[in-house]
């Protein structure tokens, strides 16, 4: 929007701009924020920043905890959700240091930086092009409790078949399994998604399209445009943002929370990707299988030699294990293949422009920090160009089948993606070399997101679940 802090300076004084927001990300992929008078934003903010103490956003311990935040003022926009008119943006985070401060290493945009930088180094790309969707779901209210004596949740949504019975219906529901593509009157967050479509844009987040996704209890998706990969991650930030805002801002609640119904279709943020250098497509060739080119191939080779430890970044969370499992379209088996929804690495049949072949990495959810989430997936394909990793040699696929229908003595021949959260993160702890790589991801960080999440999933499985009591109360 503006290029420097007189554009934003001009602007604040010709729009009525009473704040101006500054956006931080923390370890887990949260936005955290502070608030100025949009009076005093001036082109000395622009080189001293603002002061804050980093010791609370979950980062490894540094030396000093004062850190400073310098706006990047190309991501401003105006905030449709504060009351007061408020220009809001997000920057980057510097390490107080002498005589200059210097980038705070850890910090997830200079993270995802420092990837494209050893893509460039390398001489394999000059960009990584990628456009995540977004499923979600949106509810009429949610409630829930976790206490020693008293745990539980309760989901309210007058879309879903469930509410058939209820003061509130009208008789038209989505019914379980069936609300892909569902149309009016059943699919009753039409106007609502047109609307979170509508500020995702003025937030200049390309939208591709909208529509009702196969969960019947108010399940939706918004696909974005491709776009080079650190914008994308900026924009996933926004993304989330807007859908959680809109929703609440018309008495709803939204959701990205993987699994969060029972039996229903979870909610992925499948991520679709392809190289560029000097501005040439890298992933096309007429003669390669699916037309990939040997680049790609080799990208998905780094891509499945790795997606186990990956899932620890991709799949950050306990729920994100209850969405990958079969039967709902999302990935056991570790492979690749044109067409197939059943393999981790799908390659779209209809994309036929070379320009725009790619292929999706179909287990992230987005409760994964994109930014580490976007560069580790960056970083594990480049191992596999480095290195000439052919997916054809490891049994990887092609799997021109549906994996989900083979038979057991069949499947037990393929490998997986791992069952659980502690699954993920030990197979972090044993392959991650491949993110330390050019000094993308510090040692320091990477150990303080395993034990960061490897206590949060622990505290998870400490608690009695409802389906517990059901199933074993009386033995």
């Amino acid at each position: 929007m503006f290029q420097n802090a007189a554009e934003v300076q001009a602007y604040i004084k010709e729009n009525g701009i009473r704040f101006v927001d500054f956006k931080m990300i923390d370890l887990h992929g949260r936005w955290r924020h502070l608030c100025i008078p949009a009076g005093r934003f001036d082109e000395s903010l622009m080189k001293s920043g603002i002061g804050f103490d980093g010791s609370n956003y979950g980062y490894a311990a540094v030396e000093n905890s004062d850190m400073v935040f310098i706006p990047d003022v190309r991501t401003a926009i105006v905030d449709p959700f504060v009351e007061a008119p408020t220009l809001t943006m997000v920057g980057d985070v510097m390490v107080i240091d002498h005589p200059h401060n210097r980038p705070f290493d850890q910090y997830p945009r200079n993270i995802i930086r420092r990837a494209v930088e050893f893509m460039r180094e390398e001489g394999i790309a000059d960009e990584m092009i990628v456009g995540p969707e977004f499923e979600f779901h949106v509810f009429d209210g949610v409630a829930y409790d976790v206490k020693p004596d008293c745990a539980g949740y309760r989901l309210t949504s007058v879309e879903s078949a469930w509410s058939a019975g209820s003061e509130d219906s009208n008789g038209y529901h989505v019914r379980a399994h069936e609300g892909y593509h569902a149309d009016l009157p059943g699919d009753i967050h039409y106007d609502l998604r047109n609307e979170m479509c509508e500020e995702l844009e003025r937030w200049n987040v390309p939208v591709k399209y909208h529509h009702h996704e196969v969960g019947g209890s108010g399940q939706m998706e918004i696909e974005t445009e491709l776009i080079e990969v650190c914008k994308a991650a900026d924009d996933t930030m926004a993304t989330k943002y807007v859908l959680r805002n809109c929703a609440a801002r018309s008495g709803k609640t939204a959701t990205l929370m993987p699994k969060p119904i029972r039996g229903e279709a979870g909610n992925g943020m499948h991520v679709h990707m392809l190289l560029k250098k000097d501005g040439r497509p890298l992933f096309y060739d007429e003669n390669g299988y699916a037309q990939l080119s040997r680049t790609a191939m080799y990208f998905i080779g780094g891509l499945l030699k790795h997606v186990r430890s990956l899932c620890a970044l991709t799949n950050p969370s306990t729920n994100s294990y209850r969405r990958l499992v079969p039967g709902f379209e999302a990935p056991v088996t570790i492979g690749y293949a044109s067409a197939n929804r059943s393999a981790v690495v799908r390659i779209p049949a209809y994309v036929k422009s070379p320009d725009k072949k790619r292929f999706e990495l179909r287990n992230p959810d987005a409760t994964c920090n994109p930014y580490f989430a976007y560069a580790a997936i960056l970083m594990a394909g480049l191992d596999g160009v480095r290195n000439k990793i052919d997916p054809a040699n490891y049994n990887w696929g092609p799997f021109d089948f549906n994996l989900f229908a083979l038979p057991e003595e069949e499947k037990a021949k393929l490998t997986h993606l791992p069952a659980s959260l502690e699954e993920a993160l030990d197979a972090l702890e044993a392959d991650h070399d491949y993110l330390s790589v050019g000094g993308v991801f510090p040692e320091r960080l990477l150990n303080t997101w395993m034990k960061t999440v490897r206590k949060e999933a622990r505290y998870v499985e400490s608690y009695p679940s409802p389906a517990e009591f059901e199933m074993y109360y009386d033995l």
